[in-house]
């Protein structure tokens, strides 16, 4: 018997970042739409815990105990006293170190699989608190839809959307470090009053009315000054974008993927076009959201 969870990418609408913490995370804003852009995680019973991968980039996913995967199933083992004795199987379509929220996907994805193979009959809120524990954005990656992720982005309220949002997605040569590109954003606030991070009202009332326009307008990443810092060519993909036609264009998360808004599905292709022909970019997917959180297949 195995289990099989489908779970969703995300893209950053807002990213508002706070002043490092004594703990070292930072307090988010964090304004997450999930993507239709998908990573499958498939549990089996097995003698030992054991990941494999297969998929775009697949031979950059770690197969040891500190893949979110892995560390999903070991924490629900422990919850309720079992070994996990499971193969974890990721088929990868979710870009890799792209700021997409791959990995927390993958965490999500196995905790509901191993779950539902197990019986554990965990309810949401503990799902949901192994989660946080886990990482900040896995909570969303099992949640999906639209939410705003407070605290260090793990604390959620659900939003209300009122249509589909068309997005196109370019994954860059190379990947960024999500601590690298936070440990960029200290250093370039040295000196400065950062504000406390909080949602923007136009962009909430953007995604409510399912606005395309008002929610280009709305848009915004405070990391992504750093990640351009770290990755200057990230700036030639923005651009080609926005020449062609993109409503909004920003950097997803903390990069290196590069996200475009569009007007409609027919845009979006246009872009995607426009993104290939650029050669600033390795390759370039589209999708739209918002779309449901981690499910059984």
């Amino acid at each position: 018997m195995s289990v099989t969870v489908r779970v969703p990418a995300k893209v950053n609408v807002q990213l508002a970042v706070g002043a490092a913490r004594p703990d070292g995370f930072h307090d988010l804003a964090n304004v997450f739409l999930a993507v239709g852009l998908y990573d499958e995680v498939t549990v089996t019973p097995a003698d030992e815990l054991r990941v494999t991968c297969a998929g775009p980039d697949a031979g950059q996913v770690p197969l040891d105990r500190t893949n979110l995967a892995a560390r999903a199933a070991l924490a629900l083992a422990e919850r309720y006293g079992r070994d996990a004795d499971v193969h974890l199987h990721i088929a990868k379509d979710i870009p890799v170190a792209g700021g997409m929220a791959g990995g927390s996907a993958d965490g999500a994805g196995a905790l509901l699989a191993c779950d539902a193979l197990w019986g554990t009959g965990a309810s949401r809120e503990e799902l949901l608190a192994l989660c946080a524990e886990l990482g900040s954005d896995v909570p969303f990656s099992l949640v999906g839809g639209a939410a705003l992720g407070t605290g260090r982005g793990e604390r959620l309220t659900e939003l209300e959307v009122g249509g589909a949002f068309h997005w196109v997605f370019a994954m860059a040569a190379r990947g960024l470090s999500t601590p690298a590109v936070f440990r960029e954003f200290d250093r370039l606030a040295r000196g400065r009053e950062i504000p406390v991070p909080v949602a923007s009202q136009d962009l909430l009332g953007a995604l409510a009315k399912g606005d395309a326009d008002a929610l280009a307008a709305a848009v915004s990443n405070d990391l992504q000054p750093a990640a351009l810092s770290l990755f200057p060519e990230l700036a030639d993909t923005l651009a080609a974008g926005r020449a062609a036609g993109a409503l909004a264009s920003l950097v997803s998360g903390s990069g290196p993927t590069t996200a475009f808004l569009a007007r409609d599905a027919e845009g979006a292709e246009a872009i995607a076009g426009a993104l290939r022909a650029s050669g600033t970019c390795r390759t370039v997917r589209t999708a739209a959201g918002p779309v449901p959180g981690a499910a059984l297949v």
